[in-house]
């Protein structure tokens, strides 16, 4: 019988890489158990079923700030880099056994949307290390907290919940956030918080911030906005004038919307209320002291007492200043007379005037000044149909271009006089409630203003019979004064005779004398005439004496029957 063949050197190695490739293709790069077979100083030695053992720190079988607490014959999870390495030992890593696991379970978590917990190990630039039970996370120092921390120290090595934002097992990222639990478990709380909370409650709040609008309040887990206007009943231009941050407030709940949690909150609504009864404690026509608080390009606030504010226009503010701003007239924190114009308690207004409080300079020049006073003043203005006087008490009155001066055109008149120049005049009237004066300068050369009682003017009466003498002629009619020194008064065109042939201005001239009949009197207390109402007058009166309705006359018979006699007269 034939021996067998001997092994060869080569059969050797190659029986050899087969049973070493085997246990290659098993073991590496996989996560196995094995059994602590002993410890070693730092080192526990770990037996996987391989030709050899391997040794694993014991720091990777502890967390980050503990003590390992490892024993021999402990079971324990652990990677295999490789099945042998040049020492001849096999290359094992409880760290990668932990990533791995705590990999599957996290990204179980982060796809369940679930919490998972970890403990913040290190700082490294624009966040913190933290470890998910063997696998390590980013934390993003914006995700740390609700509000910027600024020592994370206490918050290190102690194990709390975070909500894995991101995570890519490719490329071994984990982003994780602190913050979204603590903000989920305080919208938890304020929900709870807020069910118990109702509309009309006083409670006490701590001011957790001040703005320009207003101040947030912490009710106790839950912010309520304390807006400016409802922290007094008095005007606060800014909430830091009455609160500061850190301040405990009582403070009412005005409004509570569940849906998007918002509160409202007011701290004047625990105030008496100042505008009830403030038509009864303000009268209108009332004056009463304030104090100017804000001005505006429309007018001024004045403060009547806390709480209560009224406007003064700028319509409202002076009796001669026009078209001025209200800072020119009036100074914030003024004390100033009012006069109460108008109340309204509902919509909480009170309209005030300025000027009312005060003398009415037009009502006090017509007390001094009557119709007929000569004046004195500065021509302030020169306008296409008048000069603009400067008179007493800081008015103005008005010298129509057509009594200037008689014997000219109005514009002819115009060019006699200058702005500056000092000149007389004579009051002809005045209109309170229009605030206008008339003033007349050729009524001191000839004849003056009217002067008389009721219905009088010059001595002269309404439906009166007068001779006239032509002043001016002018398209529109003439100038007429009574006798030599007595009123002065106008006939329009129209009134100059009946037929049309005779309303012809140029068929009259100046100093030619008539008769004419008082109709009435202008504004300006001065007569009106004309000659067709004496012509109408004088028919009527013959019709009545020297006609009959049967008598068959004609009218002119009449009318020659009355001239008759009126010359006989």
């Amino acid at each position: 019988m034939a021996s067998a063949a001997m092994p060869t050197r080569d059969d050797f190695a190659k029986l050899l890489n087969e049973t070493l490739g085997g246990e290659k293709e098993g073991f590496e790069g996989r996560v196995v158990k094995g059994t602590v077979t002993a410890i070693e100083n730092d080192m526990a030695v770990i037996d996987v079923g391989l030709k050899s053992e391997g040794r694993v720190p014991l720091r990777e079988f502890a967390s980050p700030g503990q003590k390992a607490e490892l024993n021999v014959g402990d079971t324990v999870d652990v990677f295999v880099d490789r099945v042998e390495n040049h020492q001849g030992e096999a290359m094992l890593s409880r760290d990668r056994a932990r990533r791995e696991a705590a990999w599957d379970k996290l990204e179980t978590e982060f796809t369940a949307g679930n919490r998972v917990e970890g403990v913040i190990f290190g700082r490294v630039k624009g966040g913190f290390t933290v470890d998910l039970g063997g696998a390590v996370a980013f934390l993003p120092g914006s995700q740390v907290d609700i509000r910027p921390v600024r020592d994370v120290t206490p918050l290190m090595d102690v194990p709390q919940p975070f909500q894995i934002l991101k995570m890519d097992r490719r490329r071994g990222n984990i982003v994780v956030s602190r913050r979204a639990i603590l903000e989920e478990t305080r919208a938890e709380q304020r929900s709870g918080l807020i069910q118990s909370l109702h509309e009309g409650q006083v409670v006490d709040g701590v001011v957790k911030n001040i703005t320009d609008y207003g101040a947030f309040v912490d009710l106790g887990g839950i912010d309520g906005l304390l807006h400016v206007t409802d922290i007094s009943y008095k005007r606060v231009n800014h909430p830091s004038e009455v609160i500061a941050i850190g301040d405990t407030v009582r403070v009412q709940i005005i409004r509570i919307n569940r849906e998007t949690q918002r509160i409202s909150l007011g701290m004047k609504q625990l105030e008496a209320d100042p505008w009830e009864g403030a038509s009864a404690k303000y009268p209108v026509g009332g004056v009463f002291k304030g104090r100017v608080t804000n001005i505006t390009e429309y007018g001024a606030f004045v403060e009547l007492e806390a709480g209560i504010e009224g406007l003064v226009h700028v319509s409202e503010m002076s009796w001669t200043k026009k078209n001025v701003h209200p800072g020119k007239i009036v100074s914030t924190s003024q004390e100033v007379d009012v006069s109460v114009l108008e109340v309204d308690e509902d919509k909480r207004r009170i309209s005030l005037g300025l000027k009312q409080a005060q003398a009415n300079p037009w009502a006090s020049f017509a007390e001094k000044h009557p119709v007929g006073t000569e004046v004195e003043g500065e021509v302030k203005n020169a306008t296409e149909f008048g000069l603009f006087i400067g008179l007493d008490g800081d008015v103005d009155g008005m010298v129509h271009m057509s009594d200037i001066a008689w014997g000219v055109t109005g514009e002819e008149a115009l060019n006699l006089h200058r702005k500056g120049e000092m000149v007389k005049a004579v009051v002809l009237d005045v209109d309170v409630e229009k605030e206008r004066i008339s003033l007349g300068m050729k009524q001191l050369e000839r004849g003056g203003v009217a002067k008389g009682g009721a219905g009088a003017a010059g001595g002269v009466n309404k439906n009166e019979t007068v001779t006239v003498t032509v002043l001016e002629v002018r398209d529109g009619g003439l100038e007429v004064q009574v006798g030599d020194d007595g009123a002065t008064g106008f006939i329009k065109r129209t009134d100059l005779g009946r037929d049309r042939d005779e309303q012809r201005p140029e068929r009259f001239q100046v100093g030619q004398k008539f008769d004419a009949m008082v109709t009435g009197f202008d504004r300006s207390k001065k007569p009106t005439f004309s000659i067709k109402a004496l012509q109408i007058a004088e028919e009527k009166q013959a019709v009545a004496q020297y006609g009959s309705s049967d008598s068959g006359a004609s009218l002119g018979d009449i009318l020659g029957e009355a001239l008759k006699a009126k010359q006989e007269r």
